[in-house]
């Protein structure tokens, strides 16, 4: 079965869900964070396969001369937006987030403070 991506237009949460060909597009779809039916599909990125070295040449080809992106959050957002596309793995929600914060214009400090639980590091075990 195939799954498929939908983002919720109630709660704005990403999610996935098995369909058969039959029932896309004949089943209701309800978001499983809050049930809703107000949802619309997500379109999936592409992917083109390319060589691990292949992709870390593109990565340092379109990076140089980011000197002091400290303080251009929306340079530094555009940057992340491509090192993630040139990666060419699929990155958690949390990622577009922070890129669209950064895009914004927020500083890293400030979508640190409004989004303390995005680290997943060892200070947030309990």
């Amino acid at each position: 079965m195939p799954t498929y991506d939908f983002i919720c237009n109630t709660c704005q949460q990403r999610f996935d869900i098995f369909l058969t060909y039959s029932e896309y597009g004949n089943k209701a779809v309800h978001c499983v964070h809050c049930n809703s039916t107000n949802v619309r599909r997500r379109m999936t990125k592409v992917r083109i396969a390319k060589t691990e070295e292949g992709r870390l040449e593109a990565l340092s080809e379109n990076f140089s001369g980011f000197e002091g992106l400290e303080d251009d959050p929306a340079t530094f957002g555009k940057m992340m937006k491509k090192m993630g596309k040139e990666m060419g793995e699929e990155l958690p929600a949390e990622f577009d987030e922070v890129v669209d914060r950064l895009e914004a214009g927020q500083s890293p400090g400030e979508i640190e403070s409004a989004l303390p639980d995005l680290g997943g590091g060892e200070d947030s075990q309990e």
